[in-house]
């Protein structure tokens, strides 16, 4: 499941349906012990929302405007804008997937010149882009988030497989 109903807020996700054999409520339970509980985040994919576009497309260079160049500043943070009606709120964009950005310059896609930084979504130029440049990028991304639980609620039932009712994720915010 997946609750982003308020702008601004973090996303919060149960993956718990996802469990369906012993086999995999081993590997979560592993997964969750290796990350103690809340103490560490890590990249997940909200198959609902994880491209520049829309989820059945294909990322173009020119899908979210990220900045204007002044002919000085060479890094700009990859967002994702939301619109509806009047109101749009500006996502910051931590986890590029690698291989998957695409950069363009006034429209015009761009093969080299610039780098990004997939730890923390930092697109840098080679050469500062002129002013009033307008700088565009399309990308998939991953949701950085932890354990929003420092323990995980397994239950037995009558044929002794295990299930987890409940693994509470939480979007993490720089």
């Amino acid at each position: 499941g997946r609750n982003a109903s308020v702008a601004n807020s973090r996303c919060r996700y149960d993956v718990a349906y996802g469990i369906r054999r012993a086999d995999d409520l081993a590997a979560v339970v592993a997964f969750f012990e290796a990350r103690n509980g809340r103490l560490h985040g890590f990249r997940f994919k909200d198959w609902g929302d994880h491209k520049s576009c829309l989820p059945s497309q294909t990322p173009a260079p020119t899908d979210q405007a990220i900045g204007t160049g002044d002919g000085t500043t060479s890094a700009f943070q990859l967002v994702k804008r939301y619109a509806s009606g009047s109101q749009t709120w500006v996502r910051t964009i931590a986890k590029p997937v690698a291989d998957s950005v695409a950069v363009a310059l006034n429209s015009a896609p761009q093969a080299s010149g610039w780098s990004v930084d997939t730890t923390t979504g930092v697109i840098t130029f080679t050469t500062a882009p002129a002013t009033g440049v307008i700088v565009r990028a399309g990308f998939e991304f991953d949701v950085p988030v932890r354990f929003d639980s420092d323990t995980l609620d397994v239950t037995l039932d009558f044929e002794r497989l295990g299930s987890i009712t409940a693994i509470p994720l939480l979007e993490i915010r720089r």
